[in-house]
């Protein structure tokens, strides 16, 4: 089985589509011109609208900072560290109101393809049911993936291309809020 691990702090941040914010893309499958699931830490430092991307099914969740308010298609959406992602249409008008300074965030991205983003559980077993899998960690910890165990540094993805049938995260640190994120997902191969 491989992993393939990805620092956030590693990666230059790119300007946003919009050019409003910007961001550091940690993977981006099959390839970056042509993708169909996006992975990505974004740096929110002023209120701004999101850049638009119809026919994408958007995840969001909040790493690091007080959070924001997000504006769906005119729905208010409060989401801090402390809450389960936020799906949304990609195509929708998404306005972000930041609460109390700027936030890092993490965002999952599928076009022509399923999945979900889920906050991982301390020590417990989670199962992807998908074809590609990853874990984004907020703090250092393990990974174990049945076969094999992967060390993993905070704000770090550890991607696997298959899924394993079963992981766990076990964090070597206490945090405030989340200690991970899981990532599934299952592209259109038709």
């Amino acid at each position: 089985m491989s992993a393939v691990s990805v620092r956030a702090d590693d990666l230059p941040p790119q300007p946003w589509k919009n050019g409003l914010g910007t961001t550091r893309e940690l993977v981006a499958w099959p390839r970056a011109d042509a993708w169909q699931v996006r992975v990505s830490v974004a740096d929110i430092a002023a209120d701004a609208p999101f850049s638009a991307y119809p026919g994408v099914n958007r995840w969001f969740a909040v790493l690091k900072g007080a959070g924001v308010e997000l504006t769906v298609g005119g729905t208010p959406r409060r989401v801090t560290r402390n809450d389960a992602p936020l799906a949304f249409d990609g195509g929708e008008p998404v306005g972000c109101r930041l609460i109390d300074g700027p936030t890092h965030d993490l965002n999952v991205m599928l076009r022509a393809a399923d999945g979900r983003l889920e906050l991982a559980d301390d020590g417990l077993a989670w199962e992807p049911h998908a074809r590609l899998a990853g874990l984004f960690t907020a703090v250092p910890g393990e990974c174990d993936a049945g076969s094999e165990r992967f060390p993993v540094e905070a704000y770090t993805l550890l991607w696997f291309d298959p899924a394993p049938a079963s992981l766990t995260f076990t964090a070597g640190a206490r945090a405030a809020g989340a200690t991970g994120w899981w990532i599934a997902a299952t592209p259109d191969e038709s």
